[in-house]
This record gives C-alpha cells, structure tokens and sequence, in this order.
C-alpha cells in the first residue's frame, strides 16, 4: 500500500505512525457509515435545527449503545472488537431487547451472557448473503430543488 502525503519530515512523521493515523480514520469513516446505513440516520425526518440535533443525539446514543455491547463482547470472547459485526449486533440487539425488558436477577445475567454469545459469533465481513444490485431503493422526489430564499420563491408564485 503506498500512501502520498505532504509531510516532508521522514523522521518526524514516520510510515508506520502515517499508516496507523490512515486506519484510525478508515475506521471513523466506516463508523459514520454504520450510524448512516444500519442506524437510519441517512435520511432525518425533524424539521427545525434543535429537533436534528436531538435526533442526531439519539443516532448516536444508539451506535455507543452497540458499539459498548460489542467491546463487552469481544472482552469476554477473547475477541477484537472492530472484528466483530456491527450490523449484525444491531440486529441481535433490536430482536433482544424485547425479551430482556421483563427480565430481572439471575434470567437477566443469563440473557445478557447469551447476548454477548451471540455478538461475538458474527466477524465482520463472514455473513452469508447473496450479493445485492447497489442501487437507490427511495424514488426521487418530483420536484425541483429549491436554490433560492423561500420568501423569494413564494413571491414569483
């Protein structure tokens, strides 16, 4: 892999701390994809800044949520965390929770030690799915964008 950078300083910034920082952003990008895809964050259904952020807030909570689930997984498997399946925690965990919301005590430790079972059984990138057209589901809508004030637009109606 070769990686091109405007660092002019080999001994300051060396390959290996270059490739390392290139991972850790590889993985904040494929995090945000996660909240995106997985999470339904793509397409935000709140109409004022305040009510966005909150359910921006929310998507994220969420993705802590299971991202916390999944280290506590891959802690009592011997497993690595960012090796485990984000998608298919969040599948386990929505189907879960629904039975673990009456739970108490002793069932609930018991559930909760099959959970992490479960998480840690997925690794990335091992599901067994037949391959799927990359294509956009949701018809675009009918309209013009609007790239102009609204007051304005308003006014030549």
């Amino acid at each position: 892999m070769v990686y091109v950078t405007t660092l002019l300083e080999a001994k300051k910034y060396p390959k290996t701390t270059i490739a390392s920082f290139y991972q850790q952003r590889w993985h904040i990008e494929l995090d945000i994809r996660a909240i995106k895809t997985h999470k339904g964050m793509e397409l935000l259904r709140c109409k004022t800044p305040e009510m966005v952020e909150k359910e921006i807030a929310v998507h994220v909570l969420a993705y802590n949520i299971i991202r916390g689930n999944l280290a506590q997984a891959a802690v009592l498997h011997n497993k690595i965390p960012r090796q485990l399946s984000f998608r298919s925690a969040v599948q386990v965990v929505i189907q879960a929770t629904k039975q673990l919301m009456v739970l108490t005590g002793l069932l609930l430790n018991n559930a909760m030690q099959a959970l992490f079972k479960a998480i840690a059984s997925t690794p990335v990138g091992l599901q067994k799915r037949k391959n799927q057209p990359r294509a956009i589901k949701r018809p675009p809508k009918p309209y013009p964008l609007l790239m102009i004030p609204r007051h304005e637009a308003c006014a030549i109606l």
